[in-house]
């Protein structure tokens, strides 16, 4: 059984920046994607890295704003958080995918492990 452990969530006003973490042991075997789920809303995609750290995906608001990488070396994943708005308010999930090493769009149904998250306020 994977555990994943994020940290990094925290409040910040509109423009700033933050970084997520997500660590694990053996999580260097593993895809990884980052979701998010706002208060009232289903849990989304956001962006996702594949076991290598060779490539990325991101959903298209966070495109050019978020950088998902990894530090295999440290069994840890990042979320690069730039330039945040207040609808990126969410609670923050990371997820690791046993089954396929691409990056690319994924279902939250189709990931085998999950942290329990951390929540990122963006006051406006």
């Amino acid at each position: 059984q994977v555990q994943l452990v994020e940290s990094g969530g925290g409040l910040v006003q509109a423009g700033e920046s933050l970084r997520l973490s997500c660590a694990a042991s053996g999580l260097s075997r593993y895809a990884m994607a980052w979701f998010r789920q706002a208060q009232g809303k289903e849990r989304e995609f956001v962006a996702s890295i594949s076991s290598n750290g060779g490539s990325t995906y991101y959903e298209d608001s966070v495109k050019g704003r978020f950088t998902i990488s990894r530090d295999n070396a440290k069994n840890t994943v990042y979320l690069q958080m730039n330039s945040l708005k207040a609808e990126d308010t969410a609670v923050y999930y990371c997820a690791a995918d046993n089954q396929y090493g691409s990056s690319g769009y994924r279902l939250s149904s189709s990931m085998n492990y999950w942290g329990k998250g951390t929540l990122v306020t963006v006051s406006s």
